[in-house]
């Protein structure tokens, strides 16, 4: 796998520390690591700090669809870089990012390409 610094998208991307997640959600950093425990949400390291998409964090929560999008993808052995690279990449079969499919409330869609995923 890549660098997922090198990716494309990468400094399109806003990058929130768990301190600012956690603020943005109005919760302390211990729970948002239990979120990404609890596959709710996912981080990678960036500049040697834990971080986290913006995009993964509608308002005040994070995303509802990203959850079993993330079940999906880690039951195809994808690692939680890998499957941050896949949803923030573009993917032919849906004509977007799957994050933006998952925007767009293209929640099946999504998963069955990510079950299709091998």
């Amino acid at each position: 796998m890549t660098d997922i610094s090198t990716r494309p998208w990468f400094d399109s991307i806003t990058w929130l520390t768990l301190p600012a997640a956690a603020e943005q959600l109005g919760t302390t950093a211990s729970r948002v690591r239990r979120l990404l425990e609890e596959n709710v949400l996912l981080a990678t390291r960036v500049d040697d700090v834990r971080k986290i998409p913006a995009v993964f964090l509608v308002g005040n929560e994070p995303m509802h669809e990203l959850r079993g999008t993330i079940t999906v993808l880690h039951d195809n052995h994808f690692t939680d870089d890998e499957a941050i690279d896949w949803l923030l990449s573009d993917e032919e079969s849906l004509g977007t990012s799957p994050i933006q499919a998952l925007l767009a409330g293209r929640k099946a869609e999504v998963r069955r390409v990510a079950q299709s995923l091998l």
